[in-house]
């Protein structure tokens, strides 16, 4: 028996007498991000790094001369997942920053959700100099998006294969582990506990997002639904929507339409305009 198929089978029955118990232990396993060290291809430019440590411990990667650009990687992610857009971008003359978010890496902590990392990096932007953007995928790219919402000053946006609201992922996942409907009821509640905001409120139809932005999504993303890029391109007036037909929840980070969608956005100019000229 798979850990998946004890889980839910325990989720079940237990569920429906102790719903509470189950909310916490199903709280704690999503909150908690497990360890994914960098692949083979990601060692090279992991090598060429420049690690530093911002305030609160957060830690970073440094990596060019230039412009600064912050990235955010999503949830058990890692910033050379980004190894093809960070050489894009040194190459182009930006500096680029790449957190790694709570509990991840080597920043503190044992737990983390999406306001954490909108709160880390808000703590980040403070040691850095004015962004000219920054770029968040998957969890990162949420976060991104709340942080503007917290006070983050940048000149670009862009989510790459994001969720638009935390309460459909926080459902989701319930689904998933197969959670009856009083211990999802109170495993919602918990984590909105913890992070001190209504799920219903951590989504972009409640946003103001005044910035110049890019959204890229893969319609073959199995994680996030690519409807969930939509969602927030209908919410964010000045942005530019790339839906590609593939390239899944991570392959997208190194296609080439992303990396040229977002260095024309950095330069001041819209992909569309590029594309029909």
């Amino acid at each position: 028996m798979s850990a998946l198929s004890w889980v839910r089978g325990v989720n079940g029955t237990l569920g429906w007498v102790a719903p509470q118990w189950v909310a916490s232990k199903m709280r704690s396993v999503f909150m908690t991000p497990r360890e994914r060290p960098p692949r083979d291809w990601e060692m090279p430019l992991l090598a060429k790094s420049e690690r530093i440590t911002l305030r609160f411990g957060l830690s970073a990667l440094r990596w060019g001369q230039g412009p600064t650009v912050l990235l955010m990687h999503g949830w058990e992610g890692r910033p050379t997942q980004f190894a093809s857009l960070i050489t894009a971008l040194v190459d182009a003359g930006y500096t680029v920053v790449a957190l790694e978010g709570p509990a991840h890496g080597r920043s503190p902590g044992r737990e983390a959700n999406v306001v954490l990392f909108a709160r880390a990096m808000l703590e980040a932007a403070a040691e850095l100099p004015p962004l000219q953007a920054v770029i968040g995928h998957s969890m990162g790219g949420a976060s991104a998006m709340l942080a503007v919402q917290l006070g983050l000053r940048t000149e670009t946006l862009v989510s790459i294969a994001a969720p638009a609201r935390i309460l459909a992922v926080l459902r989701g996942f319930a689904r998933h582990v197969r959670m009856p409907p009083k211990a999802r009821s109170a495993f919602i509640r918990k984590v909105e506990q913890d992070v001190g905001i209504q799920a219903s409120r951590l989504d972009v139809a409640h946003y103001q997002l005044d910035m110049p932005g890019l959204i890229v999504h893969a319609e073959d993303d199995g994680f996030v639904s690519v409807n969930e890029s939509q969602l927030i391109h209908d919410a964010w007036f000045d942005s530019r929507l790339l839906r590609l037909e593939e390239g899944g929840h991570q392959r997208v980070l190194a296609d080439p339409r992303l990396i040229e969608g977002v260095l024309l956005l950095l330069s001041g100019r819209s992909l569309q305009a590029h594309q029909s000229a």
